[in-house]
């Protein structure tokens, strides 16, 4: 199957055996000549069980089973992810909430509490709050600072729009009993921000993905929050951080 997408300004041309990345993408269709193509095969596929049934066997889980179909969309969005930073874009582990149309990036270690502190954002500023990407979204690094992309790999919540809004703040998130904020150095962000962007395996690809979160960290306010899951928490967040 094949069809084109745009996903953070590019047109997307993907080619795939299952219909499943299709019905995932469906509100990001486009039409026009395509910046690149993707193409999987049933070796992409295998390739993304055997990475899941490691990542389980290091976690002491039960190693889960997946469809091919579902296996395919991370194959996908892998080979879309090893592309983008020639766009100056590379993809991000966190949760993305707008206010007013302001991105603000909130990233973790897995099962910290992310989706749960965008939500608070949501209850405590309603409308005026939106989930750009609560799990995968894009970032495009230029000159003229960060933007944020939504994008169809959004996590187990399904929550995203597909929309793109300047990013001013990334914020480490920790678990805590007391609600405090403060701002950090580049070179105290640097670890967390390596292990949550995505590495790519071809070696010029990374070397530039390393460049742009250097221009990603200067581009940006970082900081260091830790929160409980009270309301409260996302009140001291979005007033430190907004400025």
């Amino acid at each position: 199957m094949r069809s084109s997408y745009q996903i953070a300004d590019r047109i997307i041309q993907i080619q795939s055996i299952s219909p499943n990345v299709h019905r995932l993408c469906d509100d990001y269709r486009a039409e026009g000549a395509p910046d690149f193509t993707v193409e999987t095969t049933q070796a992409d596929i295998d390739f993304e069980r055997e990475k899941s049934a490691r990542e389980d066997e290091i976690e002491g889980i039960q190693i889960r089973q997946f469809s091919d179909g579902y296996l395919e969309t991370l194959a996908v969005y892998r080979k879309i992810a090893e592309k983008m930073p020639e766009y100056d874009t590379i993809l991000f582990h966190g949760s993305c909430v707008a206010v007013d149309g302001i991105g603000y990036l909130f990233t973790a270690k897995s099962g910290t509490g992310k989706s749960t502190h965008t939500r608070l954002w949501r209850e405590l500023l309603k409308n005026r709050a939106v989930i750009v990407n609560d799990d995968k979204p894009l970032i495009r690094i230029s000159d003229s600072g960060a933007v944020i992309y939504g994008t169809p790999w959004d996590g187990k919540h399904r929550l995203s729009t597909n929309i793109a809004v300047p990013l001013k703040a990334l914020c480490i998130l920790e678990r805590g009993e007391k609600n405090s904020i403060r701002p950090i150095t580049a070179s105290e962000a640097y670890p967390m921000l390596l292990q949550q962007a995505y590495r790519p395996m071809d070696n010029m690809a990374m070397n530039k993905t390393l460049t742009l979160i250097d221009r990603l960290a200067a581009s940006v306010s970082l900081w260091r929050l830790g929160c409980n899951t009270e309301i409260e928490a996302a009140r001291v967040a979005y007033e430190a951080m907004k400025g």
